[in-house]
């Protein structure tokens, strides 16, 4: 065990442990609470560990403006032509459908947590007692919110989107100032969708170092490559955006994985993990039965006791039940002992 690892519900979170696996909901719930129910039920049976929502409200994220600095004019967003304001207002998770949610979730064995984005929401999410938070990369520099969510002393998971190195320090300072005891930061690429070259996935080892904490990923890219890859450089917590139908729309579900696609996410990332292991350069136990598949020394054609060891009546060959071929040279030219009919594996003893 190592100083960083900390536990949320029933998981150990830690490069030592199988990758904790967060489906975040967002918006994908198209302002449906049934739906978002459903969401819930596929995430589960997705194999998920938890389920993140996001709790705010339009006015407690920017002003009510639909021009100039809170219009989206930008024309490769996936939210071009449309207002701040407007688009929370689409995308936020109402305040009353958060008990439901939980309850759901803890129907079906999974942790529900949210993304507090503001005092108030910290406030509200206390009085369900969610079990620790989330800080979104938009406000990891946030550094009063951060300060809030660390002093309930629950474990918070920041991601590090857009971040300089010296702001992720801030971040992690003011949590630790603040009582935050289980720490965990996620390297994310703010971009919706990522591609896999700005993953920069070695900076997870590194961010470990750096800053004395778990590390994870928080991941936009499409498919699971990215994810899968970083559990190979210590992901301890592995984040997707969820939806169950990407062609139903959403503001998140072009860059959302489809149940299928995320029940093999969690299963391979397992496996990745599994893979890890430890440095080692001794024998499997599971390759004990493929060592009589190596090459050793055979007889090749029938010898008369005296006769001379050839190139043309020894050869190296499967199986490897015979002297290994290093030896090969060193019987070249040497006597044989006793007859040796063909297919006779050689050992010391036949030697004269």
């Amino acid at each position: 065990m190592i100083k960083d690892e900390f536990t949320i519900g029933q998981y150990r979170i830690g490069e030592n442990h199988p990758p904790f696996i967060i489906a975040e909901m967002s918006g994908n719930h198209n302002q449906s609470l049934d739906k978002a129910l459903k969401i819930v039920d596929a995430a589960a049976d997705a194999g998920a560990h938890a389920l993140k929502i996001q709790t705010y409200k339009p006015e407690t994220m920017t002003l009510d403006l639909a021009e100039g600095d809170f219009f989206i004019d930008d024309p490769d967003s996936l939210w071009k032509k449309r207002s701040l304001f407007e688009l929370y207002g689409e995308a936020m998770t109402p305040w009353e459908w958060h008990e439901p949610i939980m309850k759901r979730c803890e129907e079906k064995g999974i942790i529900f947590f949210s993304t507090p984005f503001d005092a108030t929401a910290v406030d509200f999410l206390e009085e369900l007692d969610v079990p620790f938070y989330k800080i979104a990369s938009f406000e990891n520099v946030d550094l009063p919110l951060i300060r809030r969510v660390s002093q309930t002393g629950k474990p918070v998971i920041i991601s590090t989107g857009m971040a300089t190195v010296s702001e992720i320090s801030e971040a992690v300072s003011e949590a630790r100032a603040a009582g935050c005891a289980s720490l965990c930061l996620l390297k994310c690429t703010s971009a919706y969708p990522a591609t896999p070259k700005d993953a920069n996935l070695l900076t997870i080892p590194n961010m470990r170092e750096t800053f004395g904490v778990e590390v994870g990923l928080s991941d936009h890219t499409m498919g699971i490559g990215v994810a899968i890859a970083s559990v190979a450089f210590g992901a301890a917590v592995i984040e997707k955006h969820f939806t169950i139908d990407r062609a139903e729309g959403g503001v998140d579900s072009a860059f959302s994985m489809e149940p299928a696609e995320f029940k093999m996410l969690v299963e391979e990332c397992k496996t990745a993990w599994e893979a890890k292991g430890e440095v080692s350069y001794a024998l499997e136990g599971s390759e004990r039965g493929s060592m009589i598949f190596r090459r050793s020394i055979y007889i090749a054609e029938d010898v008369q006791p005296g006769e001379t060891l050839t190139a043309s009546n020894m050869r190296c060959i499967r199986p490897g039940y015979g002297l290994p071929p290093k030896y090969y040279d060193l019987l070249l030219g040497r006597k044989v002992r006793r007859h040796l009919k063909k297919g006779t594996p050689i050992s010391w003893d036949v030697l004269s």
